[in-house]
């Protein structure tokens, strides 16, 4: 049968290797998902439990349900910031409600097809993103080695060092999972006080329950909680999408943006239920989880039931993984996400300024906001303007007389939309030209109602003059658009 012939070919691309790879870049994610969704879960103003919970609920669903394999899921710091009012104001249950709704927001724009948007993304915005992104994950990161014992310092350095020369050995185990495990060893042997993952908030010990949001079923409840359910419905699909479309870049293959949409939307909504804060793709994690070799979505299934096992069943023991080592893999994480070749200088000098600017400018107001989605909307706004002001330009009018002087012929190139059309009407000789002008739009396409607006602009102005107009060689499309409109629009005021 066609489904157990798939299902078999599946699971022998599992080969011992493959399975080795993704378990291990699994246990990595993991282990780097339980402070990010400790200190998440302090942003938000919830129990430790709370943000854990959603990282395991998150990173298993997702992993069936989600359009990109290998994308880690969990609670993020941009979500985080969206909620956080809620429970400040409303308390937990409301910021569970909220986050179900969220859920079922998602779904929605993902079956209206939403994140096919995601293709007005230009490749400066991405870049912007990416480097953005660098930039806080290594600013996350500060806290731990900022007022911190001087011993937290060389513990950096070793762990940083491992990974730097490790793969160069061998790329059996993943790196960053042997400085973990070499740097609480030696804290554990050699009684090193440093902060630990214990000191940064008291871990779970029993399983998420399920459980149906203790608020009113009101208009008012509503009312509350859908404008922040909203805002972190499109801030954590803008983000997801934007992670999978770099996933898709590193890995050379490609994801269903339509199903990544409503996967995210189940998965909140699944995570709501069982009282988790909610969450969204981590770039961060997915990083490590893509450069330890994982291409499934094992890893991402793993990573999840990984994180339950350690946070619950083996809480003592990941409580004693020094924040060192974890620090240190999330610096390397930042380091290796940062585009170095889009700030080199002979990239900035062969570079249009058009684009650097949209890449600054999604930089400056992530790394400002902390907002991801932020960033990447004013990032497409720069780049549509920069556009529209570029294409405006290109427009060129060419007049032509005929022999005996009783026609004169205009010439347009270029395309016409509200941009460049607003200069058209200066670019006819209406006092000089002879009783009969031809304006010529074969190579010309008209995009939109200010341009049949100009070109009536034009016409009316010829026609006071008792010098008639002729347009020709329109594509079919124009031609249709400036028949429907032409003579029907009032003059702008």
């Amino acid at each position: 049968m066609p489904v157990t012939s798939t299902l078999r070919s599946r699971l022998s691309a599992f080969t011992p290797t493959v399975l080795r790879t993704e378990v291990l870049a699994g246990l990595v994610v993991a282990l780097a998902l339980i402070p990010e969704a400790i200190s998440f879960s302090i942003i938000a103003g919830v129990d430790p439990r709370v943000g854990l919970f959603a990282s395991f609920t998150m990173a298993v669903s997702i992993s069936v349900l989600g359009g990109r394999p290998a994308m880690i899921s969990a609670a993020t710091g941009a979500v985080a910031l969206v909620i956080a009012p809620v429970v400040r104001e409303h308390d937990l249950p409301y910021l569970i409600a909220t986050v179900v709704l969220a859920g079922v927001l998602q779904v929605v724009l993902g079956l209206l097809r939403v994140p096919r948007l995601m293709r007005f993304v230009p490749r400066s915005v991405m870049v912007g993103f990416v480097n953005a992104l660098a930039i806080l994950i290594f600013w996350a990161q500060v806290p731990h080695l900022v007022g911190v014992p001087w011993l937290v310092y060389p513990m950096v350095a070793a762990a940083l060092a491992i990974m730097v020369f490790l793969p160069k050995l061998t790329t059996a185990v993943p790196a960053p999972l042997v400085a973990i495990a070499v740097l609480t060893v030696l804290t554990v042997v050699a009684h090193l006080a440093v902060p630990n993952v214990g000191d940064e908030g008291a871990l779970p010990d029993s399983l998420p329950v399920l459980g149906v949001p203790d608020v009113p079923f009101t208009l008012e409840t509503l009312r509350i909680i859908a404008p922040y359910a909203l805002g972190m419905a499109l801030v954590g699909l803008m983000e997801s999408l934007m992670t999978a479309k770099l996933v898709d870049e590193v890995t050379d293959t490609h994801s269903s943006t339509t199903r990544e949409a409503w996967g995210q939307g189940a998965a909140n909504v699944i995570t709501g239920f069982f009282g988790g804060m909610g969450g969204c793709a981590m770039i961060g994690q997915t990083m490590i989880n893509v450069r330890a070799g994982a291409r499934t979505r094992l890893s991402t299934f793993l990573a999840g039931v990984f994180l339950l096992v350690l946070v619950v069943g083996l809480g003592d023991v990941v409580a004693i993984i020094p924040m060192a080592a974890l620090a240190a893999v999330m610096v390397m994480v930042a380091v290796g996400t940062f585009d170095w070749h889009s700030i080199r200088p002979t990239t900035l000098r062969r570079m249009p300024r058009s684009e650097t600017a949209v890449m600054v400018a999604t930089v400056v107001v992530v790394v400002a906001t902390h907002n991801l989605a932020i960033g990447v909307v004013v990032g497409v706004v720069v780049a549509a303007l920069l556009f529209t002001r570029r294409v405006a330009h290109l427009v060129e009018v060419d007049g032509v007389l005929s022999p005996d002087g009783a026609v004169k012929t205009y010439h347009v190139h270029g395309a016409l939309f509200f941009a460049s059309s607003n200069d058209l009407v200066g670019q006819f000789d209406y006092p000089g030209d002879p009783g009969s002008v031809v304006i010529d739009l074969s190579d010309s396409h008209v995009w939109d109602a200010s341009t049949v607006a100009a070109l009536d602009a034009v016409t009316t102005k010829y026609a006071a003059r008792g010098t008639t107009v002729d347009i020709v060689g329109l594509n079919p499309a124009s031609a249709e658009m400036h028949e429907r409109l032409a003579g029907h629009l009032a003059p702008a005021h």
